[in-house]
This record gives structure tokens, sequence and C-alpha cells, in this order.
């Protein structure tokens, strides 16, 4: 919103488009890689048991035909429907089959988030077009959301359940908000339901900041709404309860909060500072307008948006850091406030406001000095990517050659942005933030288009043909030799592949067996059944 001027319309069509636009980016190459280790694996073995039926009672997952009890069956029973809907009952499905639910849901963050920052600045049409924009382009929350992995789904539901608690406020459809909010809620109990906690705390923390709640009209219909919202994701829980009795508990205590908060798992050597380091490598071009959004939000505590953006990113933030299991997507929930917090900025470098009051009403952002530089900063990083580029046509920087093309988009992108942002003219400095997304947009797509998204697939041996190995020679159970289990291998496989602890046995190696009939073979990888 412009400085004495009304305020702007509420910007339906461009939320619309930058969220059609990130639909458009998360199906680009969305089945030309393999699943991963090991939760795409795993989802999607779950997801094909509930297609067919296998577990003891309906819309209770399974895991080779053993109760599986590590998530709530949300997304599995999604991806679930798809797999009925594109692939024959006797057909392995595909890559795309499996990521397609997770991919669409997951894009519904960006208009959302620009929703919930026009109910947090209401008038403030630049503010909430650049929140979707920054949701857009981070390279987190794309790739994150297009695998076959619950984190992505969660940020949305997040979102809309937020966004619902702060319609709330004075409505005169608190009836269906609250049932939108309870929903979300229950869509929450039904993907990752221990993160309900911190994501319902950091509502209730801003809600109570300045009582908020006090304002609600209609708060009985509204908690109606909740209650009948809620029901879904409760009654799961109960019926899994039900059917599974004491085991069903190992979704909150054993998943959840004993593997989270009581033992360290496998990659939490760093701790905390995962979460961090995730965030520091994967904020760019606009992590450099954190420092100062906090600042201002601070200093805006008193308002709507400094309230909610500080409670939601302080709260996720003190639940999700001292966690003793830390893995890279844990950190998802952050990019949502992280979001909320910059977009004012940058739509404050694009505006410029006349007035440079500062008073108490209308506090200014901080070290201003330093921030009208920070598009020099962008451009200084733009032509070091472009000089990247072009040490990489030379023999000493040979080896940047795959990211070539990423490095030269971005470069433009980021060099361009940064120079029309330090303009005196709006119309140009509007341009350089065009210049910033369109840049990393394109590098995005540059990305997914290519096998460099899913760099994990690099870290280890590629699966498919030893399972194809293992399909082509049927006969008994097959364990494999010198690796623990991996679910990528029993997905392709169609089979556990448990890992070989001794004895006699069909087993998988891609060593010499000695004292074995070989069955079969695919490069360095033999099948061979051995005394």
């Amino acid at each position: 919103m412009r400085s004495g001027s009304a305020p702007d319309a509420a910007p339906w069509i461009a939320l619309v488009a930058l969220g059609t636009a990130a639909a458009v980016l998360a199906l680009i190459g969305l089945g030309d890689l393999p699943l991963r280790d090991f939760d795409e694996a795993t989802v999607a073995r779950v997801a094909l048991e509930l297609r067919h039926g296998l577990g003891e009672a309906p819309l209770l997952p399974t895991l080779w035909d053993k109760p599986y009890l590590n998530k709530a069956p949300g997304l599995h029973s999604l991806i679930a429907l798809v797999i009925g809907a594109t692939t024959q009952h006797n057909q392995l499905p595909s890559e795309w089959t499996i990521r397609l639910a997770p991919a669409l849901l997951s894009c519904l963050v960006v208009p959302l988030g620009g929703w919930l920052q026009w109910t947090l600045r209401p008038g403030d049409r630049s503010s909430a077009l650049a929140t979707s924009v920054i949701l857009l382009t981070l390279l987190p929350v794309a790739r994150h959301g297009r695998l076959a992995m619950l984190d992505g789904t969660q940020l949305s539901a997040m979102a809309l359940l937020w966004l619902a608690l702060l319609k709330l406020n004075g409505s005169r459809t608190s009836a269906l908000w609250g049932a939108v909010a309870g929903l979300m809620a229950s869509a929450m109990l039904l993907l990752k339901a221990p993160l309900l906690v911190p994501a319902a705390v950091a509502a209730v923390v801003a809600l109570a900041w300045s009582q908020e709640w006090k304002s609600w009209t209609n708060k009985s219909t509204a908690l109606i709404g909740m209650l009948l919202g809620l029901a879904p994701g409760i009654g799961w829980h109960l019926w899994h309860a039900h059917i599974r009795g004491s085991e069903a508990l190992w979704l909150w205590g054993g998943d959840g909060a004993g593997r989270v908060l009581l033992d360290a798992g496998e990659g939490s050597d760093l701790g905390w500072l995962v979460p961090v380091i995730e965030v520091l490598e994967g904020g760019w071009p606009w992590l450099p307008l954190l420092p100062f959004a906090l600042i201002w939000a601070w200093r805006w505590r008193q308002s709507r948006w400094g309230r909610w953006s500080l409670a939601f990113l302080l709260t996720l933030a003190g639940a999700i850091l001292p966690l003793r299991t830390q893995l890279p997507w844990y950190s998802h929930p952050l990019w949502l406030p992280i979001a909320l917090l910059c977009a004012p900025l940058l739509a404050w470098l694009v505006e410029r406001p006349s007035s440079s009051s500062n008073s108490p009403g209308n506090p200014q952002p901080p070290w201003r000095w330093l921030l009208m530089r920070l598009p020099l900063f962008w451009c200084g990083l733009g032509l070091l990517l472009l000089l990247l580029w072009l040490s990489s046509f030379s023999s000493i920087g040979s080896s940047l050659g795959p990211y070539r093309d990423l490095a030269v988009v971005l470069g433009l992108g980021w060099c361009g942005g940064g120079w029309w942002l330090r303009s005196g003219a709006p119309q140009r400095r509007r341009l350089g933030v065009i210049s910033l997304s369109c840049g990393n947009v394109a590098a995005l797509a540059l990305l997914f288009h290519s096998p460099l998204w899913l760099w994990e697939l690099n870290e280890t041996w590629p699966v498919q043909p030893v399972a194809a190995l293992a399909r082509a020679n049927p006969g008994g159970e097959i364990r494999l030799k010198g690796y623990d289990e991996r679910p990528s291998l029993n997905w392709y496989a169609e089979q556990r592949i448990q890992r070989f602890k001794g004895g006699p046995g069909r087993r998988l190696s891609d060593k010499p067996q000695k004292d074995c009939i070989t069955e079969g073979q695919a490069g360095r990888w033999s099948l061979a059944n051995c005394r």
C-alpha cells in the first residue's frame, strides 16, 4: 500500500496467478526421477497398500502387510485415490502418480500465504503479493513440496488454519471460519499430528498477546464449527486406537515425542544447527531481509502483523530448534512466517514512502541506510554468479558445467533486479523485484527439468537395476548383503528385501559371493543362492 493513498483492492487475481505458476513449476519433471529414500518410497508403499485395502480395517495404514504406526494416512489416502484413478491393479504406480497430490496441495501455500498477509495487513496489496512471490521462489518450499512427503501439504494446511483463526475476528461467518479452522486442524492431525501442537500454540500466543479473541462475534457458533471440523481428525485417531489399542500411541509417543525429543536420530549430530543451516542455505535471495524484518516486526508489535508474525516464527522456532532428531525438512514450517515477516520490507524497498517520520504509530524500518544498499548486494551476488558461469567454460571451472544454466539465469535475474531496485523510479524498482523473482523461477524450472533437483539420489547406488534383477528372478525371500534395508529398493522390487544377517538363502550383493549359485546379474550386482 502506498503511503497516503487509499487501500488497494484485494489482489485475488494476482494471487491465483502466482498459485497457478507454482503449480506449473511443481509439475515440471515431476516423474522423471525415481523415488528417494526414505520418506518417498515409504509413503508410496503405504498408499499402494491402502489402495488395495490390505489393512485390518478401512483407513488403517500398513507397510508390507504390518501395521504402519509412524504417520496418520491423510496424504497416503489421497495418493491412493490418484493411484486408483490412473494405474491398473497389477501395475506399479509411476513416480508422477505418487508425487502429484502432494505437489499440487503444497502449491496452495503460495496464494494462501498472500491471503494471510492481506488479512494481517488489510489494504497492503504490495505486501500480500510479495509474500506469495517469496513463497513461490524459495527453493526448499518448491523442492520439498513436490516430493511425496507430508511437509509441503502440512504447510498449506497450517496456512489455512491460521487464516481461518484470523478471520474469526469480528466475522459474521464465524461458523464457516470456525469449521475451516477445525478442518485444517483435522488435516494436520491426519498428516504430522504432533505439529498441530506448536501451530496451535503459535496462534494462541498471538490471540492472547492483545486478547484479540475477545472481539470475536458468535464465539459459541465458532466453537461449534471448530468441533465439527475437528471430528474427522479426532475420529480417525479414536478409530485407530479402537482397532490397534496401545500400538496407536506410537504415533504420538514413539514416532512423535520419543523420536524427536528423546532420541537423536541419524543425521542429527549438528543438533539445532541443522534447521539454522537449512534456512541459511535455502532462503535466497530474500534471506538478508530477515534481520531487518525481525526488528521492524518488534517495533510494530502492537499491530496485528507484528504480533502474529512474531508469534508464528518464535513459537515454531522454539519447537523445532531443541528437537533431538534433526532433518533438513523439519525446518519447513518456518518458511511461512519468514515470508510473512520479510514481505513488507520487500514491498517497502519498492514503494519507499516519502514520509520518514518514525513515530510510535508509524515506525520506520531499522537501519534504513543499510537496507537501501541491499539492492547493491543482490547485484553483486548476480555478478559473482555470472563470473562463475564464465569460469565454467574454462578448464579450471569445468566442474561447474552442470550448474552453468542455473548460474546464468540466477546471475542475470539477481544482477538486473538489484540494479533496478536502486532506481529512484518506482516503476523500475518494481521491475527489479520482477527480475529477482523471474531469475529464481527460471532457475527452479531448469533445476526441476534436470536430475540435479533430487541430489540425494547421487549419495548412494541406484536401486532400479537391482530391483529389476530381483523381479526377474522370483523364487523366495531375498536379503541385501552389505547394506541396510532401503525402502526405495523394496518399492521397485515389489517385495521387502531386508538386510542380510547371516545364514543360507538368496541374497543380493555387489561383491563376489562364494559357495553360491548365481541366479542373475546386473552390472556389479548379483543375485545368488548361498549355502
